[in-house]
């Protein structure tokens, strides 16, 4: 599962908290939220996916809503809420934040999405806080979201 690359001294040292009381949370960055009308970009590195970036590697699609902003908003957050350790820290307007940690080592990825009404869209962006490789859980993570989106779209 893991190899020499991939295994970095915060995991290591994350491993040994989780054993203890803390695990790897990490603190939130701080380029979240929206910033001219846009999410941050992504960094170099491979654990993060993003709506607006124009690399292949981390591109990803937005979703897109019918519906009013107000009830997008609501069907995202029900979404969001039925995830395994998900949990909504910030709305406001027409931006979200999420957090989800790691079972194990309990990592923690920040998964932001911004409603853009004139194009009725919604822009997604999920970044792990640690660690350089994510083995594509945040690329899963989105799919994940978009799936059950999907449904939601379709009554």
């Amino acid at each position: 599962m893991f190899n020499n690359a991939s295994i970095t001294p915060m995991m290591i040292l994350c491993l040994g908290l989780s054993i203890g009381i803390t695990g790897c949370s990490g603190v939130p960055p701080g380029n979240l939220g929206v910033k001219d009308g846009s999410l941050a970009p992504c960094p170099a590195s491979p654990n993060c996916v993003s709506s607006r970036s124009p690399d292949k590697e981390h591109a990803i699609e937005p979703l897109i809503y019918t519906a009013s902003r107000t009830q997008a908003l609501e069907d995202l957050k029900t979404i969001i809420l039925h995830m395994k350790r998900a949990k909504i820290t910030a709305e406001s307007g027409n931006y979200l934040h999420a957090e989800f940690t790691s079972a194990i080592l309990r990592f923690v990825d920040d998964v932001e999405f911004y409603f853009d009404e004139n194009a009725k869209i919604i822009q997604v962006r999920s970044a792990s806080r640690l660690g350089k490789s994510d083995f594509g859980v945040n690329r899963k993570r989105v799919e994940s979201i978009r799936t059950a989106w999907s449904s939601v779209e379709k009554r």
